[in-house]
């Protein structure tokens, strides 16, 4: 699976300003309505369930909300950085600047777990991260997300 199948650049937020973790999954609802057709009041329900069987701030500042939908044929992602960070009960209890939302199809099981790992594989590089926060626009993470991923495949 590789990162290209995961997001496209017009998935990406490269500064959003939001003041709080449920505002944080209410824009990326929002764009992710916008990008699937799906609904955004569905999207943002499924992945507020998720969170409240714990938190996907996986800490280092960065959160991967997840769920799944059964109208998705395919798994859809979307990135945000955020201006100011945000308290996400995240496991290491700092506040949270960027995020990974990641939905799949109802049945997608295994890929779901794979595009997890991989995002979170991704993520857990501390020289792509600093970049990542150093990037310009969204084209520049897009293509700093998609090589990064290469090479870590590599």
């Amino acid at each position: 699976m590789d990162f290209e199948t995961l997001i496209e650049p017009a998935a990406i937020l490269p500064a959003l300003r939001a003041t709080s973790k449920k505002q944080v999954l209410q824009e990326l609802a929002e764009k992710a309505a916008t990008l699937t057709g799906l609904g955004e009041r569905e999207v943002f329900e499924t992945i507020l369930q998720r969170e409240k069987l714990g938190s996907t701030g996986v800490g280092n500042g960065i959160a991967i909300p997840h769920g799944k939908l059964p109208a998705l044929d395919h798994i859809v992602g979307v990135f945000a950085r955020l201006t100011r960070p945000v308290d996400f009960d995240a496991l290491d209890d700092q506040p949270v600047d960027l995020v990974f939302l990641l939905l799949a199809p109802e049945g997608s099981g295994a890929d779901h777990l794979k595009a997890l790992s991989k995002v979170a594989r991704l993520l857990r590089n501390q020289e792509t991260v600093s970049n990542i926060r150093d990037a310009r626009d969204a084209s520049s993470l897009y293509a700093l997300m998609t090589s990064a991923s290469a090479q870590n495949a590599a």
